[in-house]
């Protein structure tokens, strides 16, 4: 289908792409890699006045470390988050999920930002964020804040992200010494989750001292199992696992698709908790 008419810029810098957002107000979008707007204009689903093309912006780009903490820009793409030593050593847990998105032509050219600012419970990514406990970093008229991940995806394709600010990049803790594991189901190569399961695991003495645990489409947002990640402290065998594992569903409000019913969701949760946790701890 044809895209609706939209003015367009291409910003030079991040005050340029700020300034060219402020003065659209809600009218506008963000084109960062294109892989998730381009079909929401092409199929009408949204009507930008003004599109903001920031991918010709360098400082959005790369990885780097600062102490305990790894940034990643926001318009660095999956293919590089997938490759970069950095992720690779500090952060596996990314480097894992974000190499099972779609295929590599859209790895190529898809952003870590744009998926994270597109919201969507149904990709992988934000469910990975909220079990590193990452940040993101966002810059508007008013100057840079951080914002928690628990606290930036607040609806369906909604994050807090104001009309005028844009995001610059994502801050996760290292978590180098922790086990970790994505695992999702859904029904043919390069499609979206039906659930997915982010695990991160630290064990003591042989047992589990700690879980993180972040579900993808269990609801209008990605989610954290609490309650499974409570029940898996002091797990020390694939027993104590599946029981820790019957409640990730809990708290969590599945949607009915063509793909799967609620109930099914909720399945899918406690059996890819399961697979998850053993092979983050090990214990597989």
């Amino acid at each position: 289908m044809i895209p609706p008419a939209f003015d367009y810029t291409r910003p030079a810098t991040v005050d340029e792409a700020v300034r060219a957002l402020a003065g659209a107000g809600e009218e506008a979008k963000v084109l960062a890699g294109g892989q998730s707007l381009l079909p929401l204009l092409r199929l009408r689903l949204a009507f930008p006045e003004l599109v903001v093309d920031v991918g010709r912006i360098p400082e959005l780009r790369g990885v780097r470390e600062e102490g305990g903490t790894l940034v990643v820009g926001a318009l660095t793409t999956h293919h590089d988050v997938v490759r970069d030593p950095l992720v690779r050593r500090y952060a596996g847990l990314l480097a894992a999920a974000t190499g099972t998105v779609a295929d590599p032509a859209v790895r190529h050219r898809g952003t870590l930002g744009g998926s994270l600012a597109h919201a969507d419970p149904a990709g992988d990514l934000p469910a990975v964020l909220l079990a590193l406990d990452g940040e993101l970093v966002a810059v508007g008229p008013g100057g840079r804040r951080t914002i928690p991940a628990r606290e930036f995806f607040v609806d369906y394709l909604q994050s807090s992200l104001a009309p005028d600010e844009l995001l610059v990049e994502v801050r996760v803790p290292k978590t180098d010494g922790w086990g970790f594991h994505y695992e999702k189901f859904h029904r043919v190569a390069q499609s979206w989750a039906i659930v997915g399961v982010a695990a991160l695991v630290r064990r003591e003495n042989g047992r589990v001292a700690e879980a993180r645990l972040g579900l993808t489409n269990m609801g209008a947002t990605p989610l954290r199992a609490a309650a499974a990640e409570d029940a898996l402290t002091g797990a020390g065998d694939p027993g104590d696992v599946a029981r820790a594992a019957e409640s990730a569903a809990e708290g969590t409000r599945p949607s009915r698709d063509a793909s799967a019913s609620p109930e099914y969701r909720a399945h899918l949760a406690r059996v890819l908790t399961r697979r998850a946790v053993l092979a983050a701890a090990g214990m597989g």
